[in-house]
């Protein structure tokens, strides 16, 4: 399980955060002594910390430059003062984000799952993964099956390494929605229905058939 650290002194913001991302299974801990934030960190130690910028006493540049003393985690910057100075200055003084007051809990959501995903799962990650014959590469983000190599978009691989990763489960399509937002590029309900409908269509030419399977009113699950 994840720990996540937020430092925001506005306590509707924090608490929703948290509540959202506790719903997700990480735990969370919002800051109380905002004179001692380096303390709380290093006591809670956690793999990532949601800073906002104007905070009581000292700012957030102040604390994650504190941080960085101590810890490489990853610091993800929360502020309505969206500027270029202020995000130029989050970046200088170490933040691995910056994302604009107000925002939505999803996206934020996916945010943290890319940058967790990249901090701490990159060294471990499989080089494939099988599933009845099928092959997926990670290194060129392809598919092989019966000596064919398939090219895929980066959506495609996306959706087939998110439902591959989870064989034997229903993944939702807000889990999908979410995994695509980490190509920078928006998703919603109906582009996620293409792109799923065009990867069936691609790999039935290939002969896998019913590879992906619809779970009414779920998501989707690998056949």
């Amino acid at each position: 399980m994840h720990r996540i650290f937020i430092a925001e002194d506005d306590s509707v913001i924090a608490d929703a955060v948290k509540n959202y991302l506790e719903g997700w299974g990480y735990e969370v801990r919002c800051a109380e002594d905002f004179r001692n934030i380096i303390g709380e960190f290093s006591e809670f130690a956690p793999h990532l910390v949601l800073m906002d910028i104007g905070l009581p006493f000292y700012n957030g540049f102040y604390w994650c430059a504190e941080i960085r003393k101590v810890s490489e985690v990853p610091v993800v910057f929360l502020s309505s003062a969206s500027d270029n100075m202020n995000i130029i200055m989050a970046m200088d003084m170490g933040g691995d984000d910056f994302i604009p007051k107000p925002f939505d809990l999803t996206v934020l959501l996916a945010k943290i799952k890319a940058i967790l995903r990249r901090t701490y799962d990159f060294g471990n990650a499989p080089e494939t993964i099988e599933h009845n014959g099928a092959i997926l590469n990670i290194s060129d983000a392809s598919m092989t099956y019966g000596g064919e190599k398939l090219e895929l978009t980066k959506n495609e691989y996306r959706i087939l390494l998110t439902l591959m990763e989870n064989k034997g489960k229903v993944v939702s399509r807000e889990e999908l929605m979410n995994r695509l937002w980490e190509t920078d590029c928006y998703v919603d309900e109906n582009t996620l229905t293409v792109n799923v409908s065009r990867l069936r269509k691609k790999l039935e030419r290939y002969g896998l058939e019913d590879f992906i399977v619809t779970k009414a009113g779920m998501g989707y699950i690998i056949g």
